[in-house]
């Protein structure tokens, strides 16, 4: 299992299209992807989980990524959720 600490980068947050981004590249992968904020986990393959999670710019949370192909999903998933754009 692989484990990242993260910052949100996006302007609004995990909110609409960047979390439909999020989903998408999640459902790639074998493996399970899951973010942890405030002490609860959230499926990064369940756009209602992302979208309840209210991640915003600038908070941190934690990516644990475990399975077959976990290093690939864990780059990429990683580029989303800190990448600066607007949504």
């Amino acid at each position: 299992m692989l484990e990242k600490k993260l910052v949100i980068g996006n302007e609004i947050g995990l909110q609409a299209r960047t979390a439909s981004m999020l989903v998408r590249e999640a459902t790639k992968y074998k493996a399970e992807s899951i973010i942890v904020k405030d002490g609860d986990e959230y499926n990064c393959k369940s756009i209602m989980n992302i979208l309840t999670m209210s991640a915003k710019k600038g908070e941190e949370v934690l990516l644990k990524v475990e399975g077959p192909d976990e290093k690939s999903a864990m780059e990429n998933l990683t580029m989303l959720i800190t990448q600066k754009t607007e949504d």
